[in-house]
């Protein structure tokens, strides 16, 4: 019988293990391009792009926060993916859409560190789109509260 356990066992764990195999990396952040080629972008890679940051409230956090990270706009620049509308979506598949012109160098970015230290997922990392509210009436828009995704893995060109 605890042959048979074991076996049972090593059977669900190889087919578990078979069945992620081939699911995104939720440590990584994916561009789509329109073509449907992706890039896989580490924190790493992620690392080595010019560093944005700014200090803000959210209506997510207690108190003003250092978030820093990569531009969008800088990300897929040098993804070279373009394109005129961009979806973003969550790791639970929670996806809002924005026009490309929207972007700039400085906002929004993809924050990979809150306070200098990077993000759990229970602390909506390892990715958060998230702009500078404080600094601009204009960023503290309600459209621009529910375009600043938390759990981030994919940044998809649609248009």
């Amino acid at each position: 019988m605890s042959v048979w356990r074991v076996s049972l066992t090593a059977a669900f764990i190889w087919v578990a293990q078979a069945g992620t195999a081939t699911d995104n990396d939720l440590s990584a952040l994916y561009v789509e391009r329109l073509d449907g080629s992706e890039v896989k972008f580490t924190l790493e890679d992620l690392d080595a792009l010019e560093q944005v940051g700014f200090s803000t409230s959210t209506v997510w956090t207690d108190g003003i926060n250092h978030f820093s990270g990569v531009s969008i706009l800088n990300l897929l620049e040098h993804a070279e993916a373009e394109g005129s509308t961009l979806r973003m979506v969550a790791l639970n598949d929670y996806s809002i859409e924005m026009p490309v012109e929207e972007l700039d160098e400085k906002a929004p970015i993809v924050a990979s560190r809150m306070n200098g230290d990077t993000m759990s997922i229970r602390e909506k990392g390892p990715f958060w789109v998230i702009y500078p509210f404080d600094s601009d009436p204009e960023f503290a828009s309600e459209i621009n509260r529910s375009r600043s995704v938390w759990q981030l893995s994919r940044l998809v060109l649609v248009k």
